[in-house]
């Protein structure tokens, strides 16, 4: 049995299409059916059904997957002991949200950068429900993601780490330094949030909701850094994840609120598909996203 086939019939599995995947794979189409026909032989036994354009694994290639992916993996840990970091090559694809483009994943993508120096890396930013389904195209390799903890069976989760959301403020805006605002007097002040379906907003206003009150932004734009910028100039306040205003927090430029509305618990969480083959590159950026969260 060859590795190659396996790789073929593991990246099938993945793309659901002969096509496309011999375009990833850089084989001709009629290479790629060759060599799952091979596999198939060797194997007595269908592994895909092809109906139309439609591809879907038998029961039969159902079974052979996971342990596809355990040989894949086992052979490409064998080849990672050997292989220096900087020859790791190919790309990386990260489906994220923008908060986390400007304010988590800098410092990642700057080591990442340096030790897998010839890796393609790409971010794709949507709201969660996108990114899920982009997940499940095999249109990213990974998901980074703020949101309630959410779990799927074809997922694989390597990481889960609380994060607080807050109402935030200039340094000079009247509500600084008050205790115990009620919502009425904060829902005054000009509100600058993030777009409408993302996670923690839309938590925030199903709670208060829940006590008869509605949320009216002055301005809503998906940008974090923007929104922060207009918060700065003390021109109203917002309500955004801890560490998308921490370093302007510990300066003494923003402040926390202490408000009477509910708390707001969201979770960052790092995950990918059960059956995607793990490469050297996903390895190595999983590696650092567990090591940030410990800090």
């Amino acid at each position: 049995m060859e590795i190659r086939n396996l790789i073929t019939f593991v990246r099938i599995a993945e793309v659901k299409n002969f096509s496309k995947s011999a375009e990833i794979l850089g084989y001709s189409q009629s290479a790629v059916t060759m060599q799952i026909k091979q596999l198939e032989e060797e194997l007595k036994a269908q592994l895909f059904e092809r109906i139309g354009k439609q591809v879907k694994l038998t029961q039969a290639g159902e079974r052979l997957l996971p342990h596809a992916l355990e040989i894949l993996n086992s052979v490409q840990k064998a080849e990672s002991i050997v292989q220096e970091p900087e020859q790791i090559s190919g790309k990386l694809r990260v489906g994220t949200c923008e908060s986390y483009i400007i304010s988590i994943l800098p410092p990642v993508i700057m080591e990442f950068s340096e030790i897998c120096p010839h890796v393609e890396l790409s971010f794709h930013s949507a709201l969660v429900a996108d990114l899920f389904d982009m997940l499940r195209q095999n249109d990213i390799d990974l998901i980074c993601f703020l949101d309630q903890k959410v779990y799927f069976p074809e997922w694989i989760k390597v990481l889960e780490r609380p994060e607080r959301i807050h109402f935030v403020a200039s340094v000079d805006s009247p509500l600084a330094g008050q205790r115990k605002i009620p919502i009425e007097r904060l829902l005054q002040q000009p509100l600058y949030l993030t777009e409408r379906g993302v996670s923690y907003r839309y938590a925030m206003e199903q709670a208060l909701a829940e006590k008869g009150y509605a949320l009216h932004p002055f301005l809503e734009v998906g940008n974090t850094e923007v929104i922060t910028r207009f918060l700065l100039k003390n021109k109203g306040i917002s309500f955004l994840p801890e560490y998308v205003v921490r370093d302007d927090v510990a300066s003494g430029r923003l402040v926390i609120l202490d408000t009477e509305c509910p708390e707001i618990m969201m979770w960052s969480q790092l995950a990918y598909h059960r059956n995607k083959f793990v490469t050297p590159q996903m390895e190595r950026f999983m590696e650092l996203m567990l090591r940030r969260a410990g800090e």
